[in-house]
């Protein structure tokens, strides 16, 4: 219960401070300006502190009181001002976000349940999605209990925790208050979720202000998918078991399927679900574009200076984000200052610059400690045109635009006129000439050593041109009045962008894995409550690392699947890891070198090594054992740890 109510207690002092910055607002904006703000306290306030006394319990606190004294001046300082007369939803239908909200979050809630570590006769399993991305969430949040900052991998103990890890903390902070750890994600999970589908609809409604623009926006972006059902319906004529792999079959839906070059994913099930990194950039990404927004049409200082620091703040909770942010924002302004009335520009863009200013300002430090020495360091920056559909050899794997219509959809054809359509100097051809931005150096430049993570930029662009391309469908409807055929040509458009998402989302629901095995979850619960919480393991490089995951405890080196990918040097651990299994007795020196406490043994790490077991038996000691594994104390600190403990 303690770690619920911190997070209430965090949720309480954003809507204290929300309600008194942005009294202005409907009641509705408060509110999820609120929960987002007190979202984005937590996740930064305790790490403040724990530069000074580690991430612990203290830290915490402090950080609490940190959000009460912010709520408390915020409130102090507006209290002469009037809310905002009018209903509780401003001038949105109070039906719109309740029609498309409480749907999608309930979905989500469903599956943050039946993703994350869902506990059957005592293995723990998961989803489709999660099944390869979950356990980094899981090493950095039970690692950073008490831990120093700035922290290190704990799955390449001596490498600095490059990246965003804000996310995860937050889960941190909840475990350190006695939560539960799958309960902890489970919640927080689905309250940003809940928030990312909020957003978007507050966002496409001040874009809009038409309620069927919106909802043809949501429906877009949230169900997502391009014309993969074309390739599965092919399939099925071909094989009629086909159908059945789609919601049988590992990664077979038609929103992801590398081989045939499909690789637009459906937002919910591919990146929000298990990207928990993504789904916290996005909660607070949204409040920025909003805030962008407004800013450009009310021209207010200060609604740019709240932009400048909750833009700050975004690096180390989604680098992607932030960037995407930042190009975005580079095109709003370019387009403003050539479309914008000349008696408007100048203080247009001298609030550009404030809000420029206070968010490279607040970024850099994040940036110069823990970005740069990893992406430019790690050597992941590279030129690459067309994202995924290129070989690598200059040569493209499908022509252009059918690559980009085939992965979005239909839509990606309407954006162009879309944009065109839409009023000269509004703010869906201001948000759309910062997508434009986004999409040409996404196309060009290639951010991390996966070149598939730069499609969290171009969703970025794609969520900001969407609206417009709603508000377009929405005029044609008007257009096509007396039309015979109107309503069905409406549905087969609908269809073709809904089909391929609506199957990935089912094939979701239905999928099922085991991430550990119920001895493997035993074994952790001992590591958890009867070693020191720094001690060092000798395991396995598997992804599904139930020391790495569920314990927090360092571990010699971790999957090459997260390390690589990140730009991190792991080659001598995992090479020296290898040794040590195989060749303990001529290895004793990388022992001590790595100072490793315990050796872990499990039916994985007796697949992927020939380990000498007799040997651990005879040097070391059995301090636990069950029918699947062995941990053997090495170190003397170790054993003598489980002397006195006896």
């Amino acid at each position: 219960m303690g770690g619920m109510f911190l997070l209430l207690a965090y949720l309480a002092c954003g809507l204290v401070a929300s309600d008194a910055l942005f009294r202005k607002r409907s009641g509705l904006i408060r509110v999820w300006l609120g929960l987002t703000g007190g979202l984005l306290m937590m996740m930064w306030f305790p790490v403040l502190f724990a530069f000074a006394m580690t991430f612990c319990v203290a830290a915490q606190w402090l950080g609490l009181g940190l959000a009460a004294l912010v709520a408390g001046v915020c409130f102090w300082s507006r209290r002469h001002l009037r809310r905002a007369d009018g209903p509780f939803c401003g001038n949105m239908p109070a039906w719109l976000p309740i029609v498309l909200v409480v749907p999608l979050t309930a979905l989500s809630g469903y599956l943050q349940f039946t993703h994350i570590l869902r506990d059957v006769d005592g293995a723990l399993h998961v989803g489709q999605s999660t099944y390869g991305d979950l356990c980094l969430h899981l090493g950095i949040a039970t690692s950073l209990q008490n831990a120093s900052f700035p922290p290190d991998y704990s799955i390449l103990k001596g490498t600095l925790l490059g990246y965003p890890f804000l996310a995860d903390s937050m889960v941190t902070s909840m475990l350190l208050f006695g939560a539960d750890l799958a309960q902890s994600y489970v919640v927080t999970g689905t309250l940003m979720m809940a928030l990312v589908y909020l957003g978007y609809v507050v966002l496409a409604w001040e874009l809009t202000c038409r309620p069927l623009a919106v909802v043809l926006a949501f429906i877009l972006m949230f169900i997502n998918g391009g014309l993969g059902f074309l390739y599965m319906l092919d399939g099925v004529m071909k094989d009629s078991t086909a159908l059945e792999q789609v919601f049988t079959g590992f990664y077979q839906a038609p929103t992801n399927m590398p081989e045939l070059n499909l690789r637009w994913v459906n937002v919910i099930c591919d990146m929000m679900i298990p990207q928990r990194t993504l789904l916290g950039g996005w909660t607070q990404l949204l409040p920025t574009l909003y805030l962008l927004s407004v800013g450009i049409r009310e021209k207010r200082g200060e609604t740019f200076v709240i932009l400048g620091i909750w833009a700050g703040a975004l690096p180390m909770l989604h680098t992607h984000s932030f960037l995407a942010l930042g190009m975005l924002s580079a095109g709003a302004m370019g387009y403003q200052a050539l479309r914008a009335p000349v008696k408007e520009r100048k203080p247009l863009m001298i609030h550009f610059l404030i809000y420029g200013i206070i968010a490279v300002g607040l970024a850099l430090p994040q940036l110069m400690t823990w970005t740069f020495p990893q992406t430019i360091g790690g050597g992941s920056l590279a030129l690459r045109f067309n994202w995924v559909n290129n070989q690598g050899n200059g040569q493209l794997i499908d022509e252009y635009f059918w690559f980009w219509i085939k992965n979005v959809g239909l839509v990606y054809i309407l954006i162009v006129p879309a944009v065109l359509s839409a009023k000269k100097g509004g703010l869906c051809r201001t948000l759309a000439a910062g997508a434009l931005v986004i999409y040409v150096i996404a196309e060009f430049i290639q951010f991390q050593p996966n070149e598939y993570d730069n499609n969290k930029l171009f969703y970025v662009a794609f969520m900001a041109v969407l609206p417009a391309v709603g508000l377009y469908l929405a005029e044609l409807w008007d257009k096509l009045r007396g039309v015979r055929g109107r309503a069905l040509l409406a549905a087969c458009f609908m269809l073709a962008s809904t089909l391929s998402g609506a199957l990935t989302i089912g094939r979701e629901i239905v999928s099922d894995y085991q991430l550990f095995s119920a001895s493997e979850v035993e074994a952790a619960a001992f590591i958890s409550e009867n070693t020191l919480e720094k001690s060092m393991f000798l395991t396995g490089q598997q992804h599904n690392n139930a020391v790495a995951a569920l314990t927090g405890r360092y571990i010699l080196c971790g999957t090459g699947s997260y390390l690589y990918f990140h730009g991190v040097d792991y080659a001598q651990q995992q090479a020296d890891a290898g040794k040590l299994y195989q060749n303990p007795a001529e290895n004793l020196d990388l022992l001590e070198q790595y100072g490793i406490d315990y050796v872990y043994i499990s039916s994985q790490e007796r697949r992927d090594f020939a380990v000498d077991e007799a040997f651990f038996a005879s040097y070391g000691e059995l301090v636990y054992e069950n029918f699947e594994v062995r941990i053997y104390a090495v170190s003397e600190t170790a054993k003598a740890w489980h002397e006195n403990a006896a």
